[in-house]
C-alpha cells in the first residue's frame, strides 16, 4: 500500500462524500422548507425515505463488491453518477414546475414530492460509492494498528464538510431559487470530478480467496442466527451504535432550521465554524487515542459530551431565556459540546464495529453498519423530532403560507435516548466484567 495515496484518498474521498451528504442530510431540509414551505412531516419523509434508499444499496451493492473482490469500480463510477444526480436538483424549481402543474400550491406539493423522489435516486448512488464501497474499502485496507487513526480522520469530515459548504455558501441567499441551482451545480460537478481523480489515486486493496457464497447467500449472510451468535459482540456494538444515531438523528434534520428562524442567528456560521473545527480537530486525536485506550474507556467520554451539549442547548436560551452576545457564546459552547461528542462517538462506534468485522467480509457487513448508522435513526430519529414537534410555534410567512418553528425540546428528546444509552452501556460492561471474574 502506497501510504501517500492512501492518505490522499482517504481525505479526497471523504470529505466530498460528506460534502455531498452535507446538501442532502442538511440543505435538502432547509431547501424544501425555504422554496416548498415544506412542514415537520414532510421533512421527516424525506428523511425516512432516503435512510431506507441507503440501506437496501449498501445491502445489495456491499455483497456484490464482496463477491467481485472489486472496492475500486464502484467508489469511482459511484462518485461520477452520484455527482450527476445531485447536477438534476438544479432544475427543481417552481418557476419550471408552474408552468406544468399550474397553481402554485400545487407546484410547491409537487416539488417536494420530486426531490424526495430524486433524493432517492441520489441516495443510490452515493449509497453505491460511499456506504457500500468506500467504506469497504476503508476496512479492507486498514488493520487494528492504524483504524482508529484513520478512523478519526473519516469521522472529523463529516462536520469539516459542513463547514466547507457553509462557508462556500454562506454569500448565499437561500431564500432565492437561483443561489440552490448554483449549490447543486457546483457540489455536483466537485462529485463527478472526484470520481474521475479516484481512477488514479484509489489502489485496490489486496485480493483473498473469496468463499463459496453465492450472491443472494452472500446478501443474506449477516441475519444468519448463525453469524449473529459467532459475533455477537459486533451485533451488540452496532445496536449501540443503532441508540447513539437515533439520538443524532432526533435534532440534526431540524438543526439550522432552529438556529435561524427559533433562534434568529441568520449567520449561524458565527456558530457552528468555530464548533466544527473544535469538534473535527478533537476527533482527530481522538482517534489515536482509540487506538491506544480501545473501546470500553474510549466511548463514555464522547457520549457525556453529547449529553453535556444538549444540556446546554435546552437550557441555554429555552429555560434561562438567555439573550443576545451571551446566548451567542453559551449556544456555541453547547453547539461544541454537542459536535465533540458526536464526532468522536462516530471514530469509537466506526473503529470498533471495523475492528470487529470479519475478515474478507468488509462489503457485506456494511449493509448491517448502515442500517446501525442511517435505517433504523433515520426512521426513528426524525420521527421522534416531528413527534416532539407536533404542537411547535408556526410564523406565517410574507406570501401567507405559514411555517413551523422547531424548539430546544428536540434536544431533550435526544438527550433522553443518550442518556438510555449510556446507562445501558454501564450496565453491558458491569455484567461482563462480573462475568469474566
Amino acid at each position: 500500500m502506497n501510504r501517500e495515496k492512501f492518505y490522499l484518498a482517504l481525505v479526497v474521498f471523504s470529505l466530498v462524500g460528506q460534502i455531498a451528504w452535507v446538501v442532502e442530510n442538511m440543505y435538502f431540509n432547509v431547501f424544501i422548507y425555504k422554496m416548498f414551505n415544506a412542514s415537520a412531516n414532510d421533512i421527516s419523509l424525506m428523511v425516512q425515505a432516503s435512510a431506507i434508499a441507503a440501506t437496501l444499496t449498501t445491502i445489495f451493492i456491499g455483497a456484490l463488491s464482496d463477491k467481485l473482490q472489486r472496492r475500486k469500480i464502484f467508489m469511482c463510477l459511484g462518485y461520477i453518477c452520484w455527482g450527476i444526480s445531485i447536477l438534476a436538483f438544479a432544475l427543481v424549481r417552481l418557476d419550471i414546475i408552474s408552468g406544468i402543474v399550474g397553481s402554485a400550491a400545487g407546484a410547491a406539493a409537487t416539488a417536494i414530492t420530486i426531490v424526495i423522489i430524486l433524493d432517492c435516486v441520489m441516495t443510490f448512488f452515493g449509497s453505491t460509492a460511499n456506504d457500500a464501497a468506500y467504506n469497504a474499502w476503508l476496512t479492507d485496507i486498514t488493520d487494528e494498528t492504524n483504524r482508529g487513526k484513520a478512523e478519526g480522520i473519516n469521522s472529523m469530515m463529516p462536520l469539516l464538510a459542513i463547514l466547507v459548504v457553509f462557508g462556500g455558501f454562506m454569500g448565499f441567499d437561500l431564500n432565492q431559487p437561483d443561489s440552490w441551482t448554483w449549490i447543486y451545480v457546483i457540489i455536483g460537478a466537485i462529485v463527478t470530478v472526484i470520481g474521475f481523480i479516484g481512477i488514479f489515486i484509489v489502489e485496490e486493496p489486496p485480493k483473498k480467496k473469496p468463499d463459496d457464497l453465492g450472491y443472494f447467500a452472500t446478501i443474506a449472510y449477516g441475519f444468519r442466527p448463525s453469524v449473529i451468535k459467532a459475533n455477537a459482540k459486533l451485533y451488540l456494538s452496532l445496536l449501540a451504535f443503532v441508540v447513539f444515531n437515533i439520538s443524532i438523528q432526533v435534532f440534526m434534520p431540524y438543526l439550522l432550521i432552529y438556529y435561524e428562524q427559533s433562534l434568529g442567528m441568520s449567520n449561524y456560521v458565527i456558530i457552528m465554524a468555530p464548533a466544527i473545527i473544535v469538534a473535527a480537530v478533537t476527533t482527530a486525536l481522538y482517534g489515536r487515542v482509540i487506538d491506544r485506550i480501545g473501546f470500553r474507556r474510549s466511548v463514555f467520554p464522547s457520549l457525556l459530551s453529547l449529553a453535556l451539549g444538549y444540556i446546554m442547548l435546552i437550557i441555554f436560551p429555552g429555560v434561562l431565556k438567555v439573550e443576545g452576545a451571551a446566548m451567542t457564546v453559551l449556544v456555541l459552547i453547547g453547539s461544541m459540546l454537542m459536535l465533540c461528542g458526536f464526532l468522536s462517538g462516530m471514530a469509537v462506534f466506526g473503529t470498533q464495529v471495523r475492528n470487529l468485522t470479519p475478515d474478507r467480509m468488509a462489503g457485506r457487513f456494511q449493509g448491517l453498519r448502515i442500517i446501525a448508522q442511517v435505517m433504523i435513526p433515520g426512521v426513528v430519529g426524525p420521527a421522534i423530532g416531528a413527534a416532539v414537534l407536533r404542537n411547535a410555534e408556526t410564523i406565517v410567512n410574507g406570501d401567507g403560507t405559514t411555517s413551523f418553528l422547531p424548539s430546544n425540546v428536540i434536544f431533550l428528546a435526544a438527550l433522553i435516548v443518550d442518556a438510555v444509552l449510556i446507562v445501558s452501556m454501564i450496565i453491558y460492561f458491569a455484567c461482563a466484567k462480573k462475568k469474566s471474574e
